[in-house]
């Protein structure tokens, strides 16, 4: 069976079907984590936020490059191969601040590459039973 795509939705948390796939997420092993907006509604909120809720390490740099390398890192190997949803409330808190498309932008870029069989570095990245293998391009790498 193959996994879904990494996806960015925003709309109401009331909706049936968010509800449904998010049930079906958690009985499946994945993780739902709930964030206030506002405590977005700065782009130290968000760093702040996301940080302590997802528990990232303490070298987190706190800037968009840092959240998406972090983002990036809840990959199936990191998670067990669950998926992770976070759950903004009350986002219409956030709709009009300066840095909502760039942080639209991050949870994207993030998704994609927690997803992807490529590191979008130059390197691929494949893991079996009992190995993990990475290939450098050279035509990144020279």
């Amino acid at each position: 069976m193959s996994r879904p795509a990494p996806f960015v939705v925003f709309g109401p948390t009331g909706a049936r079907s968010f509800r449904a796939r998010a049930a079906d997420l958690e009985a499946a092993g994945g993780r739902v984590h709930h964030l206030d907006s506002g405590t977005l509604v700065t782009e130290q909120g968000i760093h702040r936020s996301f940080a302590e809720t997802l528990g990232f390490p303490g070298y987190y740099g706190a800037n968009w490059d840092a959240l998406v390398d972090c983002l990036s890192d809840l990959c199936g190997a990191v998670t067990g191969g669950v998926g992770v949803v976070i759950v903004l409330h009350d986002a219409d808190l956030i709709l009009d601040a300066e840095h909502f498309p760039l942080f639209v932008s991050v949870l994207c870029q993030g998704a994609d590459r927690a997803n992807a069989p490529a590191d979008l570095d130059g390197m691929t990245v494949t893991t079996g039973a009992d190995r993990v293998a990475a290939v450098l391009n050279p035509d990144v790498w020279h």
